[in-house]
Parts: C-alpha cells; structure tokens; sequence
C-alpha cells in the first residue's frame, strides 16, 4: 500500500493549520461620536446585565488587530466592559515600516479626542459603572493611556506597558487617576532612567504612581505575537494589572 498521499494530505492538512487566521473573538464593533466625526471600537462584555467598570483599551502602533481585541476579550472575562479603540480608522499595520508611517500620521489631538469619547461612550451604557471606568495601553497605546489620565481628570485608573512617559511636575498635575506603570529592562526606546524619573516626579507631586521593571525584558515583552515576548514577565504583568483594577475599579 502506498501511503505517501495519506502523509502528504496530513502535512498539508498542519501546513493550513498553521497558517489559519486566529479564531474571531468574542465581541462586537460599535460606532459613538467623536468631535464630528463618528468611530468604531470593539466592545467586549462580560455575561449578565451589570453594571459593571469600564476599560479604554488602547492598541499598540500597529492598529487594532486580533492580538489587541484578545486583550479585551480577556479583560471582559475577568469582569469589565472593554472597548479597544481604533485609532487608525481601520487600517492594521502588518509591517514595522507602515506601523511607523501610521503612528508618526496619526494626530495628537484627534487621539486625545477619540479616547475621552471613548470614556463618553463607555459613561453611556447602562451596563457601565459610570464611576469605575479606566485605561491600558501597551506601546503607543501606553503612552496614550497616560495622556488619557492627564486629559480626563475623571479616569479612575490607568496601566501604561512600555509606553511613552512624561517626567516635568507641570505637566504631571492634571494627573488624578491611580497609575501602573510596566516596563522591560532592556528597553531602549522607553529607557529605565526615563521610567524613574517619571515614578519619582509624580510621587514627589503625590500622585498614586507605582511601576514594576522587568530584569531580561525588553520592549513589547507582553506581545505573544511578537518574538519579544517573554512568558514569564508577561504572565506576572497581566496579575498585576488584574489586582491594580481589582483595587482601583471595583468596591
């Protein structure tokens, strides 16, 4: 019996496997005003009526991809609201030259806009505690999730991952919200020297500021789908900012 099409058809069978698109995460796309404009976001909700806190999920320079709506996939299971903002108006950046292109295109203002609409639209649901509602953004999306809070005096909480600080008092006292802070090591675009000098300014200012630096890690080490990732700081950042929401968003 000849079994070499038997093989083939199974190492084909992996092959398409391997190359298949991720499932389709659970949530959906929805519209809300922004300025005069009107954007979508993806929404994902945990089970039952709520009320329940309310995330902005903010994406990495790359858009609002599958690994991003995960995150707020995640998030909803572990009880909050999270809608995972699109920034780029839906375009998804595949590769780090239009990613770049794309993030040095997109308008502060307009950012700073879509995010307080964002926490607007969120305020609007009756299944969102109006009061408990915060931030997180990994990369660009950690800086913006900063500037958020430093926009949106309301804003109850936010967790910056490896994004882009601010270090002057001035500019650091607008802050009101509950602030963590998670970094990698051997980050050479967000320096730990940068990551001090932001935690001990906004201390010194008494903000409620505290970060975590983790020793072998480097930028985007929270990215499963990047070969920065690391496992194990990944795993320990993801309980942190699971208990710091625990504390700063629910009773």
């Amino acid at each position: 019996m000849n079994t070499r099409p038997y093989f083939l058809m199974v190492a084909a069978l992996a092959l398409l496997a391997a190359l298949a698109l991720p499932a389709e995460v659970a949530g959906e796309n929805v519209r809300y005003v922004s300025g005069s404009e009107t954007v979508e976001g993806f929404l994902a909700r945990p089970e039952g009526a709520g009320p329940f806190p309310g995330v902005v999920v903010i994406h990495e320079w790359w858009g609002l991809n599958d690994q991003v709506k995960g995150m707020a996939a995640k998030l909803a299971e572990s009880g909050y609201v999270a809608l995972a903002i699109d920034l780029y108006r839906g375009r998804v950046a595949a590769e780090r030259e239009e990613a770049h292109e794309l993030s040095r295109g997109l308008p502060e203002d307009r950012a700073i806009r879509d995010l307080k609409a964002a926490v607007a639209y969120l305020r609007s649901r009756h299944d969102v505690r109006g009061d408990r509602i915060g931030s997180i953004g990994w990369c660009m999306g950690g800086g913006y999730s900063l500037a958020l809070a430093l926009n949106q005096p309301d804003l109850a909480a936010a967790v910056i991952y490896y994004g882009r600080l601010v270090t002057e008092a001035e500019s650091l006292k607008p802050l009101q919200a509950s602030v963590l802070g998670l970094f990698g090591e051997d980050d050479r675009g967000i320096p730990v020297s940068s990551v001090r000098a932001f935690e001990a300014q906004a201390q010194a200012l008494g903000k409620s500021v505290a970060v975590h630096i983790y020793p072998g890690a480097g930028h985007a080490f929270a990215n499963e789908s990047r070969p920065s990732y690391r496992a194990e700081a990944a795993r320990d950042a993801w309980e942190k900012t699971l208990k710091f929401f625990r504390e700063k968003l629910r009773d």
